[in-house]
């Protein structure tokens, strides 16, 4: 059960950087040529929001079922073992957060342009984050 839940994270990571990089490069175009926000856009952010909250349930799940989770307390002053037990789980739950803070402010807004902004900030923001806290090393080494 662990080693499926851990490859469909890995696998699923995939998917939901690519939608997120999606969103973030379709509301910056659309900030930028100052276009109308549509349902297509809406979607899109809307995909994006849900891979990545799909992406962070199965992590939490693959974190509480796995070695790492229950000895994390301990494993502090190991480098490789403090960014997979509590850096990467901890700052993706704020990139999640962020994302999710973009989604419903953009809701609020009332032009496209500051829909798009909205997008653009909150989940760059969140993508950079997860950028910057997975564990290349391990990802790349199962490739």
């Amino acid at each position: 059960m662990y080693n499926f839940i851990q490859k469909f994270h890995s696998g699923w990571a995939y998917l939901a950087l690519l939608l997120l990089v999606i969103t973030v490069v379709n509301s910056v175009i659309g900030m930028v040529s100052k276009k109308e926000f549509t349902a297509k856009d809406r979607k899109i952010a809307l995909f994006g929001l849900i891979f990545a909250h799909v992406q962070l349930l199965v992590g939490l799940i693959l974190y509480f079922v796995s070695p790492l989770g229950k000895d994390s307390l301990g494993q502090m002053s190991d480098a490789t073992a403090r960014l997979t037990s509590l850096e990467h789980p901890l700052i993706n739950i704020i990139a999640i957060v962020l994302i999710t803070i973009g989604w419903s402010k953009h809701k609020k807004s009332t032009t496209g342009e500051s829909k798009f902004k909205t997008i653009s900030i909150f989940y760059g923001l969140g993508l950079l984050l997860i950028l910057a806290r997975i564990p290349w090393h391990l990802w790349l080494n199962k490739m």
